[in-house]
């Protein structure tokens, strides 16, 4: 419960399917939370309703000091202005954090959501006893983010640390379309295809979810093809970390995301395999772990951009 002097912010996730607000304390120790699926039908506008809705509902028993948004795709940080979601049609040059300001009159921060994510990792997270902290999220895509000295690190706008983007070869293929959820569910599909008989294809008959989701009993069991996709996988995903390593050499690596769900069956064969392509000059590898804040990453990372936008205004009106 949070005592009655602490400032009380809101964080808000806008992902592809889902939309979560939270209010939480200068801690980062959430005490609400209101989710909503996302309906793509409806775009942008679906999206704008059900904030409206979901910060009435946190503002009935809140008093808020700032707000803070992490946004599933491009956006430029110091404007509030959206380049695009590629999930949702309408988010086109829309400038969230202006329509917020106008909405609430409160001070409002927005970044990219594997930013955000990336900001509470490194204050809350795995990452907090760390200086440099690399955020990496695998789920239907793949993002990434980079953390000194608990501030994001910031390119040139409208992004930047765009793990997912980097070519694996001269072909196109990239870390996205070789190791987010969608590749991995294709290449089980694909080896259910060819393989009738596998495990993986007995475990698919009493299954809707996506095939990913299948190498998780797999692997339990010690199934020789789940450990062959995902080590084909972990290999991929550690070659694009070398590429990491050589540039900014982080003292950590976090890896996020629903396939970061598999824990160790991933984790430790990049920690096996990173090492092969790095100059030996930068052995030992960072230290690679798996995300500890799960579901609350970005909401959490929110909160961190509110404290941040509240203190920016604070600063600003004593000036």
């Amino acid at each position: 419960m949070l005592a009655a002097n602490d400032d009380i912010f809101i964080g808000i996730e806008i992902g592809g399917t889902k939309l979560q607000l939270v209010t939480g304390d200068r801690f980062g120790a959430i005490k609400e939370r209101i989710r909503y699926s996302i309906n793509p039908q409806e775009g942008a506008p679906g999206i704008q309703n059900q904030i409206k809705e979901g910060i009435e509902k946190l503002l009935l028993e809140n008093k808020v000091k700032a707000i803070g948004v992490g946004f599933g795709g491009p956006v430029d940080w110091k404007t509030g202005a959206i380049q695009l979601s590629h999930q949702i049609e309408g988010w086109g040059n829309f400038n969230l954090k202006t329509w917020l300001q106008e909405l609430l009159g409160l001070p409002v921060a927005i970044d990219n959501d594997a930013n955000t994510a990336a900001l509470a990792e490194a204050i809350h997270g795995c990452g907090k006893d760390y200086n440099t902290v690399f955020y990496m999220t695998i789920g239907s895509g793949i993002g990434g983010g980079m953390v000194i000295n608990q501030r994001i690190y910031h390119g040139r706008t409208p992004g930047e640390v765009e793990i997912g983007h980097i070519r694996l070869d001269k072909n196109g293929s990239t870390i996205e379309s070789r190791c987010s959820g969608w590749a991995v569910n294709k290449k089980v599909r694909e080896h259910i295809a060819t393989h009738p008989e596998s495990r993986l294809a007995q475990l698919s008959k009493n299954s809707n979810a996506p095939e990913a989701y299948l190498l998780t009993p797999a692997l339990a069991e010690k199934d020789g093809d789940a450990i062959t996709i995902l080590n084909e996988v972990a290999d991929d995903i550690s070659f694009g970390l070398s590429h990491v390593v050589h540039l900014f050499n982080p003292e950590i690596i976090i890896i996020g995301g629903g396939l970061s769900l598999l824990k160790d069956h991933l984790r430790l064969p990049i920690i096996e395999k990173l090492p092969d392509y790095l100059l030996k000059a930068l052995l030992p590898a960072p230290t690679i772990v798996t995300a500890s804040l799960v579901e609350d990453v970005v909401p959490v990372g929110a909160l961190e951009l509110a404290k941040e936008a509240a203190q920016l205004y604070k600063k600003s009106i004593n000036t």
